[in-house]
């Protein structure tokens, strides 16, 4: 016999008839879990003649919440060379806090600090070790070589990486590399007199270029941390951006 309900009760039936939410009708339940996560966050290295400039934003965010206005995404490894790293927090601390106890490690059993290019290679040996479940993490290392000159590496998530003067990485990259390849690499220009880069130029450039992204990237934002390399050392600048 068919069973006719109107008004309240045939709401009442209906819900008891269908499915909890997340059940198909056959009462199967997917379950889905991600192990990454996307915090966001820009950053650029420079480098010149005798000096490297690695900077990033401070702001770590998922989604449209902002998790922390002061969280810094240059890791000092020594007094010539810095890793930059943004994407998923948690992997981008584990690998540099692996990276900084294989430098310690370096340093006891050859009694030297690590230069910076052995760095590049070691960090691309790492990722490429984790490439059946690799670091989400987005890395750039700048520093000096071992003639004292400016250097900058950049990598693929798998640890193919190239010496370059200039890269930018993490989610306002497709803002900042049009930019560099155009004050830095000249790319599409005729007729310009290439100078030779100075710490002033790349700053104030770095400056520009990351208070731009800030304006379109809502993952970027907050304070620009400046870090200039030269062989006296690393000095460190904060540069407000906007905070919304």
């Amino acid at each position: 016999p068919f069973l006719w309900y109107t008004g309240k009760s045939a709401t009442m039936a209906l819900a008891a008839a269908a499915p909890p939410a997340g059940m198909s009708d056959y009462g199967a339940v997917q379950h889905r879990f991600s192990p990454y996560s996307f915090n966001g966050g820009t950053i650029v290295a420079v480098a010149g003649d005798d000096f490297a400039v690695v900077a990033g934003d401070t702001r770590l965010s998922e989604g449209y919440e902002i998790l922390t206005r002061d969280s810094s995404k240059c890791y000092k490894m020594s007094d010539r060379t810095m890793i930059a790293s943004t994407g998923f927090h948690g992997d981008v601390t584990t690998l540099t806090r692996l990276l900084g106890s294989r430098m310690e490690l370096y340093k006891h059993r050859h009694n030297k600090v690590m230069s910076s290019p052995a760095l590049a290679q070691m960090l691309s040996n790492t990722l490429y070790y984790r490439r059946f479940f690799p670091y989400y993490a987005h890395c750039v290392v700048g520093g000096l070589d071992n003639e004292g000159k400016g250097c900058v590496f950049s990598y693929d998530p798998v640890g193919s990486y190239e010496r370059e003067f200039y890269r930018a990485a993490g989610s306002g990259a497709s803002l900042l590399q049009p930019l560099l390849d155009n004050q830095l690499g000249f790319k599409n220009m005729q007729g310009v007199t290439k100078d030779p880069l100075t710490v002033d130029k790349a700053t104030k450039l770095i400056r520009d270029v990351m208070v731009g992204a800030s304006e379109r990237d809502i993952y970027t934002g907050d304070a620009l941390e400046m870090n200039i390399i030269t062989k006296d050392g690393i000095r460190k600048e904060i540069i407000p951006l906007r905070r919304d």
